[in-house]
């Protein structure tokens, strides 16, 4: 089993709750894999957090498939909150990083539940649009699931300071 590094300015760690929260409002973050000739490899993509995993959906093939079968170890990074302060050289920022292990999902019925998930996530109120969707796009659409070994969150000292006047 892995053993994760603790974060250096722990007063900034958000909790568990908090850290949650952002994966759930947050709409895209960045998956980092191990890509051709052990470079990395990071590409922004959608999501959904549901039940302790994140999930992803993806072309049959391309870059990002080809590390996932060369490498299930990935991290994920979301930037919910990233605002300027010109006067300060700094930014009010507030991020999560996890980092785990990924996979393609097989199963058809956890396929077309993770699809429908990812569909009602960034459509919600359109039920026969998405079903449509689901229809004529399922079979050309690999699913991803990122198992959650270590998360954490972060957000700016500012941040703190703010919340805690």
């Amino acid at each position: 089993m892995t053993t994760f590094r603790p974060m250096r300015r722990n007063r900034q760690q958000l909790t568990e709750s908090e850290t949650i929260d952002i994966l759930q409002r947050a709409t895209s973050g960045t998956l980092a894999l191990l890509g051709d000739d052990d470079y990395p490899y990071a590409v922004p993509i959608s999501y959904v957090y549901a039940d302790g995993k994140i999930f992803f959906h993806s072309a049959l093939s391309g870059h990002k498939v080809d590390a996932i079968n060369k490498c299930d170890k990935a991290s994920f990074c979301v930037v919910e909150q990233d605002i300027v302060q010109p006067k300060e050289f700094t930014t009010y920022y507030r991020s999560v990083i996890a980092f785990g292990r990924v996979k393609i999902v097989d199963d058809e019925l956890k396929r077309v539940e993770i699809a429908r998930l990812l569909g009602q996530r960034y459509n919600p109120s359109d039920q026969a649009a998405l079903q449509k969707e689901l229809e004529k796009g399922l079979a050309r659409m690999l699913v991803i699931q990122f198992d959650i070994e270590h998360l954490t969150g972060k957000e700016a000292i500012e941040l703190i300071r703010q919340r805690n006047k």
